[in-house]
């Protein structure tokens, strides 16, 4: 568990991603969910997917959307942590979340995620925030739980056979919708 003091918003910078993040970007994405690097930190999806999690035209296509920003964070100049804000018209997505596996477990998650709450309700006003989680990822659904996150059993299929989402390493994988209410 690291040890580091908790974040606060003041150590960190937030701001909307750029073409010239991209490379960064889906080095980041892909260091905390696949691979060695991601058995760092506790997102790692490395024992239920291989390949790649996103790739940089998914992350130029997050930047480019009209109704949507990849949120950047930096921490003395360097990108720690990233997520998609998209807005759906009564609601808002929530993606793409990544922190850097060396910073996990400190408390720089609950500070982005209460940030970016904060910028879709001010910006969008919309009332709720949704988000995918695959089914099994049992620590990651509970982490969520506690921030206020609800299990609504609406599920769809996780797309096998497309290797832009990874390689699947088992054939129970789905998509669960979490939804939290913002007001």
């Amino acid at each position: 568990m690291n040890t580091a003091p908790s974040p606060s918003t003041s150590d960190l910078t937030f701001r909307d991603a750029t073409d010239a993040d991209v490379d960064v970007l889906v080095s980041l994405i892909q260091s905390a969910y696949r691979g060695d690097s991601s058995r760092a930190g506790w997102t790692t999806e490395a024992d239920i997917l291989e390949g790649q999690r996103t790739d940089p035209q998914g992350v130029v296509d997050v930047i480019k959307a009209p109704a949507s920003k990849l949120l950047t964070v930096e921490r003395d100049g360097e990108i720690v942590a990233c997520c998609q804000l998209e807005h759906r018209g009564e609601h808002a997505y929530f993606g793409m979340f990544a922190v850097s596996p060396a910073l996990q477990g400190a408390g720089l998650g609950k500070v982005i995620m209460a940030e970016a709450e904060r910028i879709v309700h001010e910006a969008w006003g919309v009332r709720e925030l949704h988000m995918t989680v695959i089914s099994v990822r049992d620590d990651l659904i509970a982490w969520y739980e506690r921030r206020g996150y609800r299990r609504t059993g609406k599920m769809t299929p996780f797309p096998y056979g497309d290797e832009r989402f990874g390689i699947p390493q088992r054939d129970d994988l789905q998509f669960e919708l979490l939804v939290k209410p913002l007001v």
